[in-house]
């Protein structure tokens, strides 16, 4: 299994999505209405419809990996005022969503660029 930290590209459906589902159909969610590859280097993110089942999918170039989580008591605090179909997450924002924290107000500082001092 890999890190969250060693996905280029985190993305959550942010649509409910029935969890009969297994990796053929969530394929077809990436590809269909994600509008994505799902060979590709990105982290898939499903939630079912009572917030508290995660399914997240990727491919590792030999195959499609399928990791489950579900919650015992909580919810997971799923983005649902969000314009976007797909929701692009840095590893960061990701461990906050596992944690239970609302991704939409959790917001770090901005990075700054300098090319010099003053």
């Amino acid at each position: 299994m890999r890190g969250l930290s060693e996905f280029d590209r985190v993305y959550l459906h942010r649509n409910f999505v029935d969890f009969r589902k297994s990796i053929n159909g969530l394929s077809i969610i990436v590809e269909q209405e994600m509008v994505l590859s799902p060979y590709g280097s990105g982290l898939f993110v499903f939630c079912n419809k009572g917030r508290d089942k995660l399914k997240l999918l990727y491919w590792d170039k030999t195959g499609f990996c399928l990791w489950y989580k579900r919650l015992e008591k909580d919810k997971f605090q799923w983005p649902k005022k969000h314009a976007d179909q797909v929701i692009k997450l840095d590893s960061e924002q990701m461990n906050w969503l596992l944690r239970g924290f609302d991704i939409n107000s959790m917001k770090p500082h901005k990075s700054q660029q300098y090319t010099q001092l003053s």
